[in-house]
């Protein structure tokens, strides 16, 4: 059964999971229902962050434009466009055993694509989650609710997966950003043209 965290929560991986080296992370939302003009498109990204919470290089930086990172530990399996549909809309699968022993943190994000110019934020979006599964069995293990606690942000870091005394721990962050993607990304050590 899935341990069901709350913001700012914090649970074992793989010491209550032994042997568990293959996990998918799935990321879901659903937009409400309005007329901004536009259509939504929001895009599941992850960041590989070393001990001082920074990428090593651009390649950490894993999205749709570059979805392996991490030697190959870490795949983005692709974007979805519409977000519509029940269950995972973007879906990253990992395999903590090849994760670079330097990369202390795996940091997911979901981001509104051109939400500024489009005048959409995270007020406008609802149900969104983050869950991690076990691939072998599609056992749900973790999973966390976002909530409806944004408005103006169009960037949010959902949750991350840390090391912790050789074992791995997922967190429940929550934290939202203003200025999209390029915010998050410099927040993250990398430099945005």
């Amino acid at each position: 059964m899935a341990v069901s965290l709350q913001k700012g929560q914090k649970v074992d991986l793989t010491k209550g999971n032994p042997g568990l080296s293959n996990i998918t992370v799935g990321l879901g939302w659903d937009v409400n229902k309005f007329d901004s003009g536009s259509d939504f498109d929001l895009d599941a990204s992850i960041f590989l962050l070393g001990s001082d919470d920074k990428v090593r290089s651009d390649k950490d930086f894993i999205f749709y434009n570059n979805t392996v990172g991490g030697d190959g530990a870490v795949e983005h399996t692709g974007d979805n466009l519409t977000g519509q549909g029940d269950g995972d809309d973007e879906q990253v699968k990992i395999d903590l055993n090849s994760v670079p022993q330097d990369v202390q943190k795996i940091s997911f994000t979901i981001t509104i694509h051109d939400g500024e110019a489009r005048n959409q934020n995270f007020g406008q979006v609802s149900n969104a989650f983050v869950r991690v599964v076990n691939p072998n069995n599609d056992e749900e293990l973790i999973r966390y609710d976002l909530g409806e606690d944004f408005s103006i942000e169009t960037a949010v870091v959902v949750g991350e997966l840390y090391r912790h005394n050789g074992e791995w721990k997922f967190s429940a962050v929550g934290s939202g950003y203003q200025g999209g993607l390029a915010s998050l990304a410099t927040d993250f050590g990398l430099t945005v043209a």
